[in-house]
Parts: C-alpha cells; structure tokens; sequence
C-alpha cells in the first residue's frame, strides 16, 4: 500500500463467513485515506472472517483465514451454480476485471465469447451488458460469486476452525439515530479529501478568473470525424481530450502556472502531466494523464478511459495518482453552469469546465446562436500574477475555438 499509508477502514466484504472461495477471488474493499483497493483471495477454500465491515484496520493486520483444506466440499446448492476456476479469458488474452467477473455471474454470459471494445481488447461491462442484451449468451459454467450464490449455511461439515478470536468488530459506520436523521462516520478517504480541500484554502491566496468559449469548432470536428476516430483507435473522441490538449498549449505559453511553491522557492515544471478529476462514489479521484505534449488525442482519451474505470472499480494506485502538475475538473457533466475550483496542492491552478449551453452571443455584428461553455482558472496568487492567468485563459479560448492551433503551435 505504500509507507504513507498505515491503515484503512475494511469498508464493505465481498464473501460472507462459511463462504467457499477460489484463487484471487475479490474479497473485501479496503479504504484509505489516499485510495480504495481490493483484497484478494491467496488461495482456495472455506473463508472464516476475523473482521467485521466498517471495522477500522492496520496495514498487515489478519481480516480473515481461509481453509484451503474445505476446497474439496459438495456443490453449492441446486439452483446456484458449482465453484470452479476463475472465469474463462477472453480471446484477446487480456485479464478480466473483478467488475466484468461478478457481471458475467448475473447475466449469465460468458465473457470468453465476447469481443472487447476496452484497450487492448479488454472486455467491459458494456460489453457483457449488449452481448446479455441479444439473449444468444448460454450461462457460463463453473462461476460462483457472493452475489450470485445461494448463501445457505453448509450442513454436515464443521466450520473451519479459526486461527485465532475474532477481532472486537468496530461499530458499523452508519447508525441510525431516529427515523429523522443518519449518523455516518467519514471513510479514511473523505476526511483525508477534506482536510485537503481546506489547507488549501487556508495556505493559498486563491483567486479565481473566467472566461467563455464557444465550442462551435470542436462539436463540428467531432462530428466529421467521430465515427472514423471510433472504427480506427477503439474509443470515442471525447471534449476532454481538447482541453487537455489546449492547457498543454496554454501552459507552454505560459510556463508561470506549470509551476509549484516549496517554501520560498518556486519550481517550474518543464513536463505535463496533467490530473483529471473523476467522481466516484467513494470520493473525487485525479488520476494523472502521463506526457500530455507528446501524446495525440487518441492516446489521451485511452488514458482517460483507463483511468476512469481503475478509479470506479477501485483499482487505481497511488503511482496513478501523484506527479500531475495541473488539474482540470469538469463539472458540467453534472450540470454545473460556473463554479470556482479549489486548488489541488501542491499544484498552483486548475481549470473548471462547465456545461455546454447554446446561448445567444455576437458574431461579427450579428446576434448568432452558439454552443458556450464558462470556463474558470483558479490560481495561487502568491506565484501567479493576474495577467498570467488571464494569458492562460485566452490561449486555452483561443486553441478550442480553433484547434488546427493545437497542431501549428500558434
């Protein structure tokens, strides 16, 4: 888990005690205050749990026992189906997500005969839910997961004897107080998020400027050429991609903002990584898009796509998370018309996106209809002057208002 995290909450088990498991199975999501992570089986038997879920645990500390000697029990209950291996790889070799695992489980498709549109021929869920869909799928055999089967007490067989007492469970993290109100404590990570979210406010001298862009040029582009760019590279062209590109763009024109304060000394980045924030239902996650200047925007959106789902499956690490040197925050896939973004530290600025709304605006002395989106850049002014960020926001403007400049470095 790395040196800088000690401990977690053992948020939510994926097996229940009794349960037969298999070889890296997933068994329980840990929490911390950098990241959620699955923990998997080491090895194939009846699981005996020592903690309970909402417990709060050590890195190292014993969850649970397997007893590798029950491998061999009767079959599960009629009506589920038997333990066996793990579920069959599909034809592109690549490994099946715990996600696509517990989905091929419900809908009873395998995910061996199904073609994958994920990076490498990876098969996802929305590709195991429109093969479920044609209703040609015949349920695979020999998968069993926790949600899936019958969750019965075996009879005739003694429970696995435990290597040591159980763990005094801690409280669960949501009690109940009245039929008016729920108390529910803070995971690892959001009191982590937090506490981030006010140092930054309170070390920096945060300021925010905006701006409008028209995106005329950008849905138009993406329309010609969406359905070519889809057939060629396996994802969609997507608006991120753009603007990821476009503050590349901006920050080598103005290198002041790709930049970090260490005490009294200021660090100007000569690289660009850049954050994207991602929303889960866990917390706001930024993985980190790697070599944004020299990646195309193919690239950029395999990484997006990547990124997105390690985060909402839980399986992003730490190495996703740290060395971005700016970070974009897209609030307008909720809705969001204008907001001020908080600084992500130690980064000096970060862009908000909002909504796309068509809105009346004048061209060339004619009152025209238009796609427009605010665009916001919150700064430490500390390190970054008002005409600095002002610069930034117009080269971002300018490059997706006419994005052959992305490619002419104009």
């Amino acid at each position: 888990m790395g040196e800088s995290i000690a401990g977690g909450v053992l948020a939510k088990w994926h097996v229940k005690e009794g349960d037969t498991v298999r070889k890296d199975q997933p068994l329980f999501e840990l929490e911390t205050d950098k990241i959620t992570s699955e923990g998997a089986a080491e090895a194939a038997g009846r699981i005996s749990l020592k903690v309970a879920a909402g417990a709060e645990v050590k890195i190292g500390q014993l969850v649970a026992t397997i007893d590798t000697g029950a491998q061999a029990l009767e079959p599960a209950p009629s009506g589920s189906p038997a333990l066996a291996g793990p579920v069959s790889a599909p034809a592109s070799g690549m490994p099946v997500p715990p996600s696509v695992r517990r989905l091929a489980a419900e809908t009873g498709v395998d995910p061996a005969a199904v073609a994958g549109t994920g990076r490498g021929g990876r098969v996802t869920k929305a590709d195991l839910l429109a093969a479920a869909e044609t209703g040609s799928q015949k349920p695979p055999t020999g998968i069993r997961t926790p949600e899936t089967a019958e969750q019965k007490p075996e009879t005739g067989k003694a429970a696995a004897e435990p290597i040591r007492p159980p763990e005094e469970p801690v409280r669960s993290p949501v009690s109940a107080v009245s039929n008016r109100t729920v108390r529910r404590k803070l995971t690892p990570l959001r009191q982590r998020l937090a506490q981030r979210l006010v140092q930054a406010q309170h070390d920096a001298a945060m300021l925010t400027t905006f701006n409008e862009v028209d995106m005329s040029a950008v849905r138009d582009l993406r329309a010609r050429h969406q359905e070519e760019f889809t057939r060629k590279h396996g994802v969609k062209l997507g608006f991120m991609s753009f603007f990821v590109k476009a503050v590349v763009h901006a920050l080598q024109a103005v290198p002041s903002i790709n930049a970090q304060l260490d005490g009294d000394t200021v660090i100007e980045n000569r690289f660009f990584d850049i954050g994207v924030a991602v929303s889960t239902d866990r917390g706001l996650m930024v993985p980190v898009l790697r070599d944004c200047e020299s990646a195309g925007f193919a690239e950029i959106e395999k990484q997006l796509a990547a990124a997105a789902q390690k985060a909402r499956e839980g399986k992003i690490t730490l190495a996703d998370l740290e060395g971005g040197v700016f970070t974009i925050t897209n609030g307008g896939v909720f809705g969001s018309l204008l907001s001020t973004p908080i600084l992500n530290a130690p980064q000096c600025a970060i862009l908000g996106m909002h909504a796309i709304q068509d809105r009346p605006v004048a061209v060339n002395g004619q009152v025209v209809i238009r796609p427009m989106m605010y665009v916001a850049l919150s700064y430490d002014h500390r390190i970054v002057d008002g005409r600095d960020a002002v610069t930034f926001l117009v080269r971002l403007k300018q490059a997706i208002e006419d994005p052959a400049r992305l490619l002419l470095s104009v």
